[in-house]
């Protein structure tokens, strides 16, 4: 009881800004729920500096970037049935696998060259290769990114999605692509869901069919599996890095992704009511609010435009090798 009122305040707090997020997100699904939480977390922040600091609020702000934001994780498994991904990951893996590495060798390199932080880099990279918010989500308390970096993150990410709807459906058309070419591109090189889903829809009503939108979203959410090894993956290495400190993997190992995990296999013996991913999603919404408010305004605008260098060119890289991958298997 009193660990929930020392929290109840800041969750609370959250909730109150995430709701209309999140309703507002409904609405204007390329910008989404998640962005539309931090900024306004940003703005209150900003306009009641010491209503965010305050130590009543703190804890449930704390709580609900963290705790919260991992059990937002596990209910998104219940989106998942692994049957299905099997079925598209035998026409889509290598186009997934390609657009993965060079996500990932992309953000490492131009992170270096532009002496990004490395969790900045990390949370940027996962982001475009797997699919935004959610990989963000999943990565941040794996390798304990701060408040400033997963905010960092989440903007850039943002930024490519509203690119992506607008430009990939005229860039199809001009190279000529097929309805399943345009779908398995649009659901590899598109990062949040709702984007994938708002560029396929795009994409369709333009063709006058479904094909298109249909294979996007389900390559999307196969592509969602990758969550799995991949916070495995930086979970070995932060334990690696930290040995010298006396962190041992098992504390920093994602348990929350192994119970992603269950849920997926859950879900594909037994269908689980799909409300249970959409309260995961509303609860990633309300983490978004909570490191809104604990982020700094001018600490965000400290790196400038670095961060949005990075995602360009990791956003680029994905769209152009997920069109190389397709070309060399015959897909488009």
């Amino acid at each position: 009881m009193k660990r929930l009122i020392a929290i109840l305040p800041g969750l609370l707090l959250c909730l109150a800004i995430a709701l209309p997020a999140w309703l507002a997100g409904q609405a204007v699904p390329v910008i989404g729920g998640s962005v539309l939480a931090i900024v306004a977390g940003l703005v209150v922040g900003g306009l009641c500096p010491r209503l965010t600091k305050h130590a009543a609020v703190t804890g449930g702000l704390k709580f609900t970037s963290k705790k919260v934001l991992q059990a937002s994780v596990v209910l998104l498994g219940f989106e998942m049935n692994l049957q299905r991904v099997a079925r598209v990951g035998g026409q889509s893996l290598w186009v997934m696998l390609a657009t993965l590495a060079a996500a990932l060798l992309c953000a490492y390199c131009v992170g270096r060259l532009l002496a990004l932080s490395g969790n900045t880099t990390t949370l940027i990279g996962v982001g475009t290769a797997i699919c935004g918010g959610s990989a963000i989500a999943a990565t941040a308390p794996v390798i304990g990114a701060d408040d400033q970096e997963v905010a960092h993150a989440i903007s850039t990410i943002f930024l490519f999605n509203i690119a992506a709807v607008l430009l990939f459906p005229l860039l199809g058309q001009l190279l000529h692509m097929s309805d399943t070419g345009f779908g398995l591109w649009a659901g590899t090189a598109v990062n949040d869901t709702s984007s994938v889903v708002a560029t396929g829809a795009a994409w369709s009503s333009r063709v006058g069919n479904n094909t298109a939108l249909q294979f996007a979203t389900i390559v999307k959410l196969t592509r969602t599996l990758m969550i799995v090894p991949i916070t495995l993956a930086l979970a070995a290495r932060t334990a690696k890095r930290s040995t010298s400190s006396g962190v041992q993997l098992r504390r920093v190992f994602p348990w929350f992704v192994v119970l992603f995990l269950a849920a997926a296999l859950l879900n594909t013996v037994v269908a689980c009511p799909a409300a249970l991913a959409v309260v995961g999603k509303f609860l990633i919404v309300c983490a978004m609010a909570a490191i809104g408010l604990s982020t700094q305004l001018k600490t965000l605008v400290a790196q400038g435009v670095k961060p949005i260098l990075l995602g360009l060119c990791c956003w680029v890289a994905v769209a152009a090798v997920s069109l190389v991958v397709q070309k060399a298997l015959g897909v488009l």
